[in-house]
């Protein structure tokens, strides 16, 4: 057998270099770094010699370049991915709260912090975190929880089976999401006689399981017998690229189709089927159609409390609840009939079994009067004095928008917005990270879906509060001339949080800054800091400059930011549905006691069992 000396740490490089994608293409791009005495010398080593083959990219956060990667990754439609490393202890525990998002996100990532050594001659290393009853643990077990797969390379012949496992999770459609392999440090130096086979090139495909004939069967006779079917897309028709058999399948049957946050785009906005976002954050439009509806189709969603309104949003009695999802865990959620099968498949094979049958389309008036209402918060202001709004804002930057423009966000006031009022036209235009709606993604994550998709023109809508949280990678895009535009609303605090606590009957406290502890003596200039990255940057007073400012973005070329003040407290008054946010049962605020009846009542409409 033809054997290469290599160490664990080339081994790991040189196995992931050759893993191809059915385009032809490496399945991992590359791989973040932040090198410390965990990884500096083995992994570092290692990927310093493989630049051309396996390229490295330096961030300014463990987090946040995990969140380039993962966006990355989503932007994509898992069909790439990309490694990220840190050393051990707090590199590595940094690390920890991306592996949450894309675990929720069911997105691929390799992640391979740096681990104490396995030989323990000199326990305990700096940043080593000692269990008193587990030898064995190290920070690094705090990836468990939060992957689909988790190894400890503590032996150089372990990544043999590890390496080959953690490939087949990142690209099996059921089971996607990220990979931890924890690495010893002295392992990664260690040098092993490796089969050269085990270096082969190799295509790892992108399966689509199909559908089981008596699932169809059953299926297929909910639908034929419903009177008032809609179907809820979620990012599973994104990541099958079953867009094209939704449009199929919706206009064959006539049935309408509402869109969940990682869903939106699905359909162009302007399609006499789509009928908008759908549960919280939906428009009347479409949860009309649900509460209506006697058969509720779900199509790659995990049917998240947003999407169902805490399951009270589908209030038909007789309501049946069918779930088409490539991974069972989903496919039986709710008491839901199943069709555990890829997106694409299970809607050919249906749409076989139901033949010609079609229901009644939804009225067009549902559609016209959802824009007649919400369409006036999105237009241009008049002269006046008054802050702009997240809506006026969001209009601006739809009318600058062209045919490849991508929306992305996160976390706070504009996910609800956007959901709500953002027109997407064509597949992967909207970029939310809603699952785990992780404040500070929006900055990396758009780096990461301009690296992905360097063709669309990426606008990265955030707030002061998601901003603060996580910057860092607007200098690791500024030094890599990666050309994002970003829109900064500054509320002066948390203005999302600050409206549920109202609307909980909560007095005002600790959200915007004017009523938190010394908040009133912040002051932070948001454009000087964005320049002192890299950026340019500029500070808007209005929208018609705010529209003059996104023009000149597009002559950028790097990234360009925008700041504007915004008013904190108004939100799109139209459409929604009920949260559950519990409130407490007993309290000295007469609005929180009013609150409590009326959360008494909506939890008495919810839809809990099969």
């Amino acid at each position: 057998m033809t054997t290469l000396r290599l160490t664990a740490a080339q081994a790991l490089v040189r196995y992931l270099s050759a893993q191809m994608a059915e385009d032809g293409l490496p399945f991992l791009a590359g791989c973040w770094a932040i090198f410390g005495h965990g990884n500096v010398a083995g992994i570092g080593e290692a990927l310093q010699g493989a630049q051309d083959s396996f390229p490295t990219w330096r961030g300014h956060n463990e987090q946040t370049m995990a969140h380039a990667a993962i966006a990355y990754a989503k932007q994509l439609g898992r069909r790439h991915a990309m490694m990220v490393t840190s050393s051990i202890g707090p590199g590595a525990l940094n690390m920890v709260t991306a592996a949450g998002l894309a675990h929720v996100n069911r997105l691929p990532v390799l992640f391979v912090p740096g681990d104490v050594f396995a030989n323990r001659g000199p326990d305990p290393v700096l940043q080593q975190v000692e269990d008193f009853t587990d030898g064995t643990a190290s920070v690094n077990d705090c990836f468990r929880p939060v992957s689909r797969y988790f190894d400890r390379i503590s032996r150089p012949e372990h990544l043999l089976t590890a390496l080959p496992r953690a490939l087949r999770v990142m690209t099996d459609p059921a089971e996607c999401g990220p990979v931890t392999l924890a690495f010893c440090q002295d392992v990664q130096a260690e040098a092993y006689d490796f089969p050269a086979e085990f270096f082969t090139p190799k295509v790892w495909r992108q399966r689509r399981p199909q559908p089981d004939p008596v699932e169809v069967a059953a299926v297929a006779a909910l639908i034929a017998g419903a009177k008032t079917p809609v179907i809820v897309a979620g990012g599973g028709v994104h990541y099958a690229h079953a867009t094209d058999a939704l449009r199929y399948f919706a206009e064959a049957h006539q049935i309408p189709v509402v869109e969940t946050q990682a869903g939106k785009s699905v359909l162009p906005w302007d399609h006499p089927l789509n009928l908008g976002p759908v549960g919280v954050t939906g428009a009347a439009s479409a949860n009309a159609v649900c509460a209506a509806a006697d058969v509720v189709i779900g199509i790659g969603t995990r049917f998240q409390d947003f999407t169902t309104g805490s399951w009270s949003l589908f209030a038909n009695p007789e309501r049946r609840l069918i779930s088409i999802n490539v991974a069972a865990y989903d496919a039986m959620k709710h008491g839901a009939e199943p069709l555990c099968a890829d997106a694409l498949a299970g809607m050919e094979a249906l749409s076989r079994a139901i033949g010609d049958k079609r229901f009644a389309p939804p009225s067009p008036k549902l559609k016209a009067d959802w824009f007649a209402a919400v369409d006036p918060l999105t237009a241009a202001p008049g002269e006046g004095n008054a802050l702009a709004t997240d809506q006026q804002v969001i209009g601006a930057v739809q009318r600058a928008a062209g045919p490849d423009t991508v929306v992305m966000c996160a976390a706070g006031t504009m996910p609800g917005e956007l959901h709500k009022l953002w027109k997407a036209t064509r597949p992967m235009s909207y970029h939310m990270e809603y699952g785990f709606s992780c404040m500070g993604y929006e900055v990396a994550g758009a780096m990461g879906i301009k690296m992905a998709d360097p063709a669309r023109d990426v606008v990265c809508m955030v707030g002061d509060g998601s901003y603060m949280m996580a910057n860092s990678e607007l200098a690791t895009a500024a030094m890599l001339g990666i050309k994002i535009t970003i829109v900064i609303t500054d509320n002066r605090g948390y203005g999302c949080i600050n409206r549920l606590q109202i609307g909980t009957g909560g007095a005002e406290f600790n959200n915007l800054l004017k009523d938190s502890r010394g908040g009133v003596n912040s002051n932070i200039d948001f454009r000087a800091h964005a320049e002192s990255m890299g950026a340019e940057a500029v500070k808007v007073a209005s929208i018609a400059q705010l529209e003059a400012a996104l023009e000149q973005a597009k002559g950028a070329r790097g990234p360009f930011v925008v700041v504007i003040d915004t008013d904190p407290y108004p939100s799109t008054p139209h459409g929604g549905s009920w949260w559950d946010v519990a409130v407490p049962e007993v309290s000295g605020r007469a609005e929180v006691r009013a609150a409590r009846e009326k959360y008494q009542i909506n939890t008495s409409k919810q839809w809990l069992g099969n």
